[in-house]
């Protein structure tokens, strides 16, 4: 399971490596009302795209995390000898900073500015999330 000490022990660190994330899924739904609902074996960040080489080098080096699936550009899975699981989503940012994300079939996922404007807590350390408004479209599809 992924706790809430880990969740900030890896944003933190990334933040450090001046590479800002955005909590996305199930974490990013519980930073956003300020606790934990329920347990989560993932945590998904949203990440610039130019990050992921430095990002990777702190999550596999530091804190012991290997590829278990590599589906880049739109998505890269990793996990840790607890089986705890990291979701990154790479974003293309764009000059409004949009972000958006490039999906298997070729087609693009689109992160509005706006909805990455979202705040929270994990732990009561503030952090950065998606807006309510796109964790539901993402949710409903």
């Amino acid at each position: 399971m992924m706790l809430s000490e880990d969740v900030v022990a890896i944003v933190q660190l990334l933040e450090r490596a001046r590479c800002p994330v955005w909590i996305d899924g199930g974490w990013g739904v519980d930073a956003l009302l300020g606790r934990q609902m329920r347990p989560h074996a993932d945590l998904d960040l949203a990440i610039a795209l130019a990050n992921v080489p430095a990002a990777m080098d702190i999550l596999t080096n530091v804190l012991g995390y290997g590829i278990a699936q590599d589906e880049m550009p739109t998505r890269l899975e990793l996990r840790d000898r607890q089986d705890r699981r990291i979701d990154l989503h790479p974003l293309v940012f764009d000059a409004q900073g949009n972000g958006r994300q490039q999906l298997q079939d070729g087609s693009w996922g689109m992160y509005l500015s706006s909805g990455l404007a979202g705040s929270g807590s994990v732990g009561g350390y503030h952090v950065r999330c998606l807006s309510p408004d796109l964790q539901l479209r993402f949710h409903v599809g």
